[in-house]
């Protein structure tokens, strides 16, 4: 009987070269380029967060204006303004190019890492193929935001947190630093970890050693001006909750509209019970995180190994934090990347319903945004159903990690070898 390695080498020369690195590597160019010039030339500006507000904000600066996050409040945390500055080093009319040539090189790091150097395993390939699909898949707002920054960081350190616990621990703070969501991914390593406590302290002393360089540089309470500027949005209308108000424009509500802020750069419901709503949201997700961590505790607790904790939980919560938010906006999708790519890279039979869910939420996303998400600010019907199944899905998305995780704590299976 031959082994896998036979059966590959006297598969078709078109099969094995799909099966190898080059065919990874020349889609993983295809896929940025295609997205990096969708970014760069398709209709509804793609790009317009980083070329219209990260760039004025970069120039601010370096011109010795306003440095966000220190000289006054600002809505993302403090490391966010690394790369917007980075971007800024060939010059403002380059600044587009050097944002998506950016987010590629960082990509690049985590699909090496994804892909290795030793024998390519078929858990790492089917990982590293859904990932340029998903990517495909959502568009270019998988590249055109800051979100896409944080996905590598986040990748890499799901991918090792089973071997390398103190790095992981590092890269997802540094994730969380830049966007916060990486914060629930660190959660998940704390619950799912054996050596958590070690984890924990680095987290801690690292966060701390970023505030205090914040504060040396004039912060002050600045540092923390991401947690107000949050706290005081309205109901985006790409949020799960807002699809109540949406669906009554469509019924002809003469007392529900879609608003822009000025302040938030947003577009955001207006009308009874939005701003209720608004404030709900963070209760809701208090309630949702703690839910999802009991899960996980119970699980860890009754011995549950750790390739059956740690995946569902790092795409629970991540999911808990889109479905009970306020601001919903389509970038929030890649957040589902990373512990789908973990999963798949553990149990890709077992992540096969979450892989095909998060693919199909890719996609719903990029038909409303950007091209039609016109569509979306006048309340068609068609649009508001596409939003509505999406939430949908992220829905199922929850209950199936939450499932996942109920079930690793009900038995006790042999953890497979991560390869």
């Amino acid at each position: 009987m031959t082994d896998g390695r036979d059966a590959a080498a006297s598969a078709p020369p078109f099969r094995r070269f799909l099966a190898g690195r080059g065919a990874l590597w020349a889609v993983f160019l295809l896929v940025h380029g295609g997205l990096a010039w969708l970014n760069l030339n398709a209709p509804g500006l793609p790009l317009g967060d980083v070329t219209g507000v990260y760039l004025r904000w970069a120039e601010n600066a370096a011109n010795g204006w306003v440095r966000m996050g220190i000289d006054t409040p600002w809505v993302y945390p403090i490391l966010a303004f690394a790369p917007m500055a980075a971007a800024l080093a060939f010059g403002a009319a380059s600044y587009a190019q050097t944002w998506l040539l950016m987010v590629t090189a960082l990509d690049a790091v985590a699909f090496s890492v994804l892909i290795g150097t030793a024998r390519l395993s078929r858990t790492r390939r089917i990982a590293a193929w859904w990932w340029l699909v998903f990517l495909a898949l959502l568009g270019p707002i998988a590249m055109g935001r800051i979100d896409a920054i944080t996905v590598p960081f986040a990748i890499l350190g799901l991918l090792m947190a089973a071997g390398r616990p103190r790095v992981a621990a590092v890269l997802l703070t540094i994730g969380a630093w830049l966007k916060v969501w990486p914060a629930a991914l660190l959660a998940a390593l704390v619950i799912a970890a054996r050596r958590r406590r070690e984890v924990a302290g680095i987290a801690f002393a690292l966060s701390i050693g970023i505030l205090g360089v914040s504060l040396f540089a004039g912060a002050g309470l600045n540092a923390f001006g991401f947690i107000e500027e949050q706290a005081g949005r309205g109901l985006q209308i790409e949020a799960p909750l807002a699809i109540a108000w949406l669906w009554q424009i469509v019924a002809g509500s003469q007392t529900v509209h879609i608003v822009y802020s000025q302040d938030i750069l947003t577009f955001q419901i207006d009308g009874p019970g939005a701003e209720a709503a608004a404030a709900l949201t963070t209760p809701m997700m208090a309630i949702g995180v703690l839910a999802v961590v009991l899960l996980g505790v119970r699980a860890v607790r009754r011995g549950a190994a750790f390739s059956l904790v740690l995946p569902p939980l790092a795409l629970a919560l991540p999911v808990v934090l889109m479905l009970a938010n306020k601001v919903g906006s389509p970038q929030f999708v890649t957040w589902l990347a990373a512990p789908v790519v973990l999963g798949l890279v553990y149990r890709p039979a077992r992540f096969a319903v979450p892989a095909l869910l998060a693919a199909a939420i890719a996609l719903f996303t990029h038909i409303i945004y950007p091209y039609w998400y016109g569509w979306l600010l006048v309340a068609d019907p068609a649009f508001v159903f596409l939003l509505t199944v999406k939430v949908v899905l992220l829905v199922a998305l929850l209950v199936w990690a939450a499932r996942a995780l109920w079930q690793a704590g009900a038995r006790r299976d042999p953890a497979p070898h991560a390869t």
